[in-house]
């Protein structure tokens, strides 16, 4: 375990989602501009194929395997919180488990372990990018 996952050190599931969705919609923007992407209209189309519920909950089932059982147990939590909005357009398995997602990403951005975070973000992203043809390697 890590030393700052313990309990009560850690924001609720809710707040790390939050925290998550942030952290990954950061590293969708610079993924795109990096990607030479300068009009915003493109910049908030290309993005669509990432942070959706349905890209993320993708992306979550990409990655479980090689979760840790933190990982595994905050991903549990958050995809089970009983405290989620019922989803509008989104199917309510896709939108546990994009919640899941976030949460994961923001437990990692909450405790710094950004070299995790790139891994899973790296693991999540390439098998994203090899459906579309652009596999990159952006931090």
């Amino acid at each position: 375990m890590h030393e700052k996952i313990t309990g009560s050190a850690l924001p609720s599931v809710m707040a790390l989602s939050y925290l998550g969705d942030a952290r990954h919609s950061l590293y969708v923007r610079r993924m795109l501009v990096g990607r030479g992407i300068v009009k915003s209209g493109e910049l908030n189309e290309a993005s669509l194929r990432y942070v959706t519920c349905e890209a993320q909950a993708e992306m979550m089932r990409r990655i479980e395997p090689s979760l840790s059982d933190d990982e595994r147990d905050v991903y549990r939590r958050a995809a089970n919180s009983s405290h989620l909005n019922k989803p509008k357009h989104a199917r309510i398995q896709d939108y546990r488990a994009a919640t899941g997602f976030e949460a994961v990403v923001g437990m990692l951005e909450w405790i710094g372990d950004t070299e995790r975070l790139a891994e899973l973000f790296e693991l999540a992203h390439n098998f994203n990018e090899e459906n579309t043809g652009k596999a990159e390697n952006i931090k």
